[in-house]
């Protein structure tokens, strides 16, 4: 009887585990990408980013291409990081738009506003609009 409980409840817990993201998705073999959703980030790939130091300002060149036949409209957005692992102030970055072609490689790059920054991370997403 112990037997059978014990597989009930690993049964129940299995059914009521959620393996969503919340529409979030970090690429796991790059942990400075956030893709906006699961099917984006089916519909997209990251390449290994280019990181170097110009005058002392980190800058981060992210290849992205697509796996898709299509043109996708996407935005993308930098987050700057200090030693500590914190945002660092000021160095707030407008989502910024650009069009994927289909089967094409694209280089979203960014140089950070201030020497204090040692990291970063790229939120990628469907546009959002029309244009």
């Amino acid at each position: 009887m112990k037997y059978f409980a014990t597989i009930l409840f690993t049964v129940m817990m299995a059914a009521c585990a959620d393996t969503t993201t919340s529409g979030i998705s970090i690429d796991s073999s790059n942990q400075y990408v956030v893709i906006a959703n699961p099917y984006l980030a089916n519909q997209i790939g990251i390449e290994k980013a280019i990181v170097s130091r110009q005058n002392g300002l980190l800058q981060a060149g992210v290849p992205v291409n697509s796996k898709s036949d299509t043109d996708i409209k996407l935005q993308y957005r930098f987050y700057w990081y200090d030693a500590k692992g914190l945002e660092v102030s000021g160095s707030e970055s407008p989502w910024r738009q650009f069009v994927l072609h289909g089967k094409d490689t694209m280089t979203i790059k960014a140089m950070a506003k201030s020497t204090d920054v040692t990291n970063y991370r790229i939120y990628i997403r469907e546009a959002t609009s029309t244009w």
